[in-house]
């Protein structure tokens, strides 16, 4: 199994049970089969946490929260160079600067990027990508 980066988008579906979730799930159960955490900046961790507070409630984070201790997941802090590989990202696309970190992510670890975000469309030939539908 390749290396992956979730972003909020993929890690939101997953929580919240949407249809694009279920190739999340799928992923998270081999990645723990197999013990081979999915990867994800801290940057996007508080997005999923933001997202999930303000548009589901606390009590949903709450949840959420639990269950991510218990997910095969790598959480990286926004070190200088992600930050600066984020910011030539975010200067050269039109993205959010948590969808930058992630495509970051994604580059340095030579891993590809799981999202549904059509955001990512404009770094396909930056990192690869692998589509929810």
């Amino acid at each position: 199994m390749a290396a992956a980066v979730l972003d909020a988008h993929a890690l939101l579906a997953f929580f919240r049970g949407e249809d694009v979730g279920v190739p999340v799930r799928e992923r998270l159960h081999k990645a723990a089969s197999a013990d081979r955490p999915l990867h994800m900046t801290e940057v996007n961790y508080a997005e999923v946490k933001y997202m999930l507070v303000k548009k589901d409630g606390a009590e949903a984070w709450e949840q959420a929260a639990d269950v991510l201790k218990s997910l095969p997941m790598e959480f990286h802090p926004a070190t200088r160079a992600m930050a600066d590989l984020a910011a030539d990202f975010k200067s050269r696309f039109k993205i959010s600067l948590a969808d930058a970190f992630a495509a970051a992510l994604a580059k340095e670890k030579k891993a590809e990027l799981v999202t549904g975000d059509p955001e990512f469309k404009a770094l396909e030939k930056e990192i690869k990508i692998n589509w929810l539908k």
